[in-house]
């Protein structure tokens, strides 16, 4: 026999669970650490810039080109779009989870490629970008000054120059973002009364920029082939590109019959500038630089965060005096935190099931075998994470404290039995007590060990974000159940054979063992006269059975459904709105307002502002801010008044009580960062019909009306406005031809005044940046500036452009989204919560009320954490199912009966009425970590079952009476099945009284559990004898009647 052989070599079994403790160990800090598995799509972004042009034009002219051949690329679940009036065409490419997102870059570059060609020149001379999206952004760094000098624009730029290269070059790091980056730029701002005045136009001044500054190779002197006997060669070098202010100023346009210049500085004002000055960034109202840090998927968020600090310090020490990095804005503080209050809790479980485990063997020898078993099979457990890719997150620690419930049975049913080898034959020696029992319990250990193996398989094929959850607990405690089952047939029985000592006679136990012995025997008596007497009204047993069904189902229609719940992160968004069109300059002093209001709140430590930029939409439009809160530590924040939701009111209605010229939205982070960009629904209205964009955002409007109506809906809004100011030029065609002028002359005057017109490149700091060309301020600040404007004629005389165009008044849109292909409007929102709705409930008015109100013409998807939240909804249906039929199908192959898995998993439906009742009354959501833990129950559940059920056989085939077989079952393998029950529950009582961040989660999913094995405790001790006689003797009737027949 296997164990045998351990037995007699118990080194050999010591040193295989060295070996996996030492693999373990090593593979335990190669894993990388992380909230949550890498569950988000792989992201591809593709951008382009078309300078000046307004977003219907971006939208026609380079998104829908890009769009068209995008569309489709393999491994693609779905593609958004934002096309904005500052030029910029962004599209993302979500592909499905753990697609290879080299191949989806490479297979989209080949794609854009496609389309380059269609593109406008000025798009395709400033290059079309494809690259991988890091969707988790891990830090923001704040580079501040104590130095009046350093504005924003230095900032800006020193971060550029002297940090964001370094950090990019860090393992682990796959982008860093300088948010609301204020670029280098040779700023050409023009006058256009001098330069019409001296007989010139715009595209001279481009011309001759382009001439005087370029970069050309001269050549060399004495290059091979060459006939003389030089005996060097000469690279000849020139200045070619310009570099500073004054040379640009010294430019000349044109030269004078009398021998005089026109240079820019003639006309035109020259500075390093920034080329873009369409965003800001503040830090608690101070200038700042933002960089946001995303880590690349698989990372270790918590390495990547210590080797960002460590080469902050490093790059610190050469920075000039005044200038400070902090990492202001840290989401690994809630991860680190969040890990580490699971471990915690990890610890407290084990300490919980040893307390138990040692209060029911009652020695500390009997005690120390499962206690060595439990450790070496999680530890080992890390060296099979390593193996799959999976990393430490919450699901897998998640799966190891409930698996220290789960592995130390294997250990308790060896030593139990050797002890009751012992008690049983006084004779026989501690190897032959061990090898007997090894016999007994061989067959019940894999037996075990396969049934929870057929419960948490199966979700490793399930696919997508839910899959990818499921897969990270249950194959975790997949892998703890496989190293204890290996531990309980090696390490055990060699344990158990040479630390174990028989009892003696003599031995007095403790008063407090006597008493619990004493009670247990009392308990005894009782069970059993009380299940004499079920067995005899089994018909009453039965009809509570199906009202249990029938209020599992209740419960199970009333309990509000979510996907992963909020949590405290420590971090709150803000999204400032105001009226659309509105200037950079009224959105910055409204955003100053609103960042007081926010300092200002207890419990918020600092306020981080990006003017200029919405987070919902994703784009830069200057009537918009994006606040990002950050929170003081969780311990500091113990009071009421400082928990989440209060500090979100409080900043709600101060904002709505002081800022009267703009809305204030205050989020919650999105539960899985990268999936949305804030918390709450979301939701895609597509026009399908192509209908004027106008009558598109009407049918928006009525729908958010309606949405608003809805008790389960606390607020749904949208960012989309088609009302943002605009002025319409209409030119004059014909007048244009009569008047000898290029149409083409018209439209660069106006592109090179209003839309900053890039020119060409300049190198500075080792860098290279922009030349732009545009009209100065006083040229540019209302409509009446662009009737002062000269085109010139193919004759060289300059012509009013208010001879020839007619402006006026609109209104339109500032961005414009797409969905798939099609026009979008993204509809937002929070759930009713005061009210005791969840996501789910908001998730089915949405579709029940679009089903009811939008026309054929505009269709609808879900989309982030909402459409994540339904497809794990419907997963989790398939997997319970799917779960319950493969512990059916082992169980019916097992014991060659369809009967007895019926036996064993009948109560398993009714054990769901502890579950969700449990987190009914503790105010919880059936959300993913609930039915994680449902799953999980079908396991324990059967695994209960079984321990009567087999015994119950055993003594019906060696001729007990069916009853008898039952009550005898039920009563021997009480303490074992009280045991395992107690050591469970004890140790998955720190998770349900969890506390501190992540505790929600924590709390969802150990309640389920709690509240599923007391109910399971119940059904097993009450129901499964009962299921015994009156399925046995439906089983043997059948038998008789078939014996019957073939006589």
């Amino acid at each position: 026999m296997f164990s045998i052989f351990f037995i007699k070599r118990p080194i050999f079994a010591k040193v295989i669970s060295i070996f996996i403790v030492i693999v373990g160990l090593i593979a335990l800090y190669s894993l990388p650490v992380a909230q949550f598995p890498q569950i988000t799509p792989p992201t591809i972004q593709v951008s382009a810039k078309y300078t000046g042009g307004s977003a219907d034009a971006v939208e026609n002219s380079v998104t829908r080109v890009l769009e068209e051949q995008l569309n489709g690329v393999e491994g693609m679940i779905y593609m958004d779009s934002t096309s904005s009036s500052d030029g910029n065409s962004t599209i993302n490419l979500y592909f499905e989870t753990g697609y290879d997102l080299n191949i989806a870059a490479i297979d989209v570059q080949n794609r854009v490629t496609l389309a380059t060609p269609s593109l406008p020149d000025s798009v395709k001379q400033q290059g079309v970008t494809t690259k991988k999206k890091s969707t988790s952004m891990v830090q923001i760094l704040t580079l501040k000054s104590d130095e009046p000098l350093h504005d924003a624009l230095f900032l800006s730029n020193f971060a550029s120059l002297n940090i964001v290269e370094e950090l990019k070059r860090i393992d682990g790091i796959g982008d860093v973002q300088n948010l609301g980056e204020r670029k280098y730029s040779m700023r050409i701002w023009i006058n256009p009364d001098k330069l019409s005045n001296l007989g010139l136009n715009v595209n001279q001044v481009s011309n001759a920029i382009k001439e005087q500054n370029l970069q050309v190779a001269l050549g060399t002197i004495g290059a091979s082939p060459i006939d003389t006997s030089n005996k060097f060669q000469y690279t000849l070098t020139s200045k070619t590109r310009l570099t500073s202010q004054k040379e640009f100023e010294d430019i000349i346009i044109k030269e004078n019959s009398d021998g005089s210049k026109v240079r820019i500085k003639d006309i035109a004002r020259v500075e390093l500038g920034a080329e873009n000055y369409a965003w800001s960034a503040t830090l608690n109202n101070n200038p700042t630089a933002l960089l946001g840090i995303y880590q690349l998927p698989g990372a270790n968020a918590l390495d990547v965060a210590k080797k960002v600090e460590e080469k902050i310090d490093e790059l610190s020490k050469r920075f000039p005096q005044g200038l400070k990095v902090e990492a202001t804005y840290d989401t690994t503080k809630f991860v680190e935190v969040s890990i580490k209050e699971v471990i915690i809790t990890l610890f407290e479980a084990l300490v919980l099931v040893l307390f138990v485990v040692y209060f029911f063997l009652q020695s500390f020898r009997t005690t120390i075998i499962p206690a060595i078993a439990i450790p070496v099979s999680l530890i080992g457990t890390f060296a099979l994470l390593i193996a799959m890719n999976f990393s430490i997150n919450t699901l897998t620690l998640f799966g190891l404290i409930l698996a220290i419930g789960i592995v130390v049975d294997d250990a308790i049913i060896v030593v139990e039995n050797v002890e009751s080898n012992l008690e049983r034959n006084p004779n026989i020696s501690l190897k032959d007590a061990t090898t007997s029992a090894m016999k007994e319990v061989f067959a019940p250990v894999i037996s075990t060990t396969l049934v929870l193996l057929a419960v948490f398989v199966p979700v490793t094929f399930i696919p997508g974000i839910s899959g990818a959850l499921y897969q990270q607990f249950a194959l975790t405690i997949a892998f703890a159940v496989i190293i204890s089952s290996i531990n309980a047939l090696t390490l055990s029985p060699a344990l158990c054979a040479t630390i174990l000592r028989r009892k003696k006679q003599n031995d007095k136990k403790n008063f407090i063992f006597t008493a619990f012995d004493n009670a247990l025997d009392r308990f005894k008596i009782v069970y059993e006269s009380f299940l004499r007497k079920l067995i005899k009204f089994w018909y009453v047993v039965v009809l509570i059975y199906i009202l249990l069904l029938g209020a599992t189902y209740f419960v199970f229609k009333v309990l509000p459904t979510g996907f992963i719940p909020d949590e405290d992160q420590g971090t709150l968004l803000a999204s400032v709105s105001l009226q659309a069109g509105t200037t950079l300059n009224v959105s910055e002093e409204v955003s100053k307002k609103v960042t007081e209001i926010i300092k200002n709140t207890e419990g918020v430590k600092d306020v981080l502002t990006i003017t200029g930029f919405s987070v919902i939409t994703g784009a830069i439009d200057s009537s918009t801010a994006t606040i990002f809160i950050v929170l003081d530590d969780w311990e500091d924040r113990q009071s009421e008044q400082t928990s989440i939701k209060a500090i979100t009111d409080s900043i709600n209605q101060k904002a709505n009580e002081q800022i009267n010229n703009a809305s204030v939205r205050v989020f919650n982070m999105p539960s899985i960062p990268g999936l949305s960009a804030v918390g709450g629904f979301e939701l895609k209205l597509q026009n399908l019909s192509a209908m004027p964009i106008a009558e598109f955002e009407s049918y928006a409007k009525d729908f958010i009306t309606k949405l608003n109506e809805d008790k389960a809906i606390m607020m749904a809004y949208t960012s989309f406005n088609s009302s943002y100011p605009q002025y319409y030029v209409d030119i004059n065609r014909d007048k244009v031809s009569a008047l000898n002028i290029k149409l083409n002359d018209v439209f660069s005057v106006l592109q090179s005044y209003l839309g900053s017109l890039y020119v060409n490149d300049f190198n500075k700091y080792g860098k290279t940046y922009r030349v732009y060309i545009q009209a100065d301020q006083n040229f540019r600040s209302n409509k009446n500036s662009i009737e002062n404007y000269f085109v010139q004629n193919k004759d060289g005389e300059n012509v009013p452009l208010s001879t020839i165009v007619d402006i006026k008044q609109v209104s339109g849109v500032n961005t414009i989204t797409h969905f798939n292909s099609y026009q979008s409007i993204a509809i937002n929102g929070i759930h009713n919560i005061k009210e005791g709705y969840s996501s789910g409930d908001a998730i089915k008015a949405l579709e029940k009320i679009a089903q009811a109100n939008l026309p054929s013409t505009i269709g609808y998807e879900l989309s982030g954490m909402s459409l994540q939240e339904k497809e794990a909804g419907n997963a989790a249906v398939y997997i319970f199912l799917l779960s319950l039929l493969m512990v059916f199908l082992f169980l019916a192959a097992q014991y060659e009966s369809w009967m007895m898995p019926l036996m064993i998993m009948l109560p398993i439906p009714a054990v769901m009425f502890g579950a969700l009742g449990a987190n009914m009354f503790a105010g919880l959501l059936n959300n993913t970590y609930t039915q994680i833990g449902l799953v999980l129950l079908i396991g324990m559940s059967s695994k209960n079952a079984i321990l009567i059920i087999e015994f119950a056989k055993e003594l019906r085939e060696k001729g007990e009476t069916i009853i008898d077989a039952a009550i005898k079952a039920s009563i021997l393998r009480l303490r074992a099945i009280l045991m395992t029950i107690f050591s469970f529950l004890l140790g998955i009582l720190p998770l349900v009284f969890a506390s501190g961040a992540g505790a929600v989660s924590r709390q969802s999913l150990g309640t389920a559990v709690f509240g599923g094995m007391i109910m399971s405790t119940i059904l097993t001790l009450l129901l499964t004898p009962i299921l015994f006689v009156i399925l046995q003797r439906l089983r043997e009737r059948k038998n008789n009647s078939e014996e019957i027949k073939n006589v």
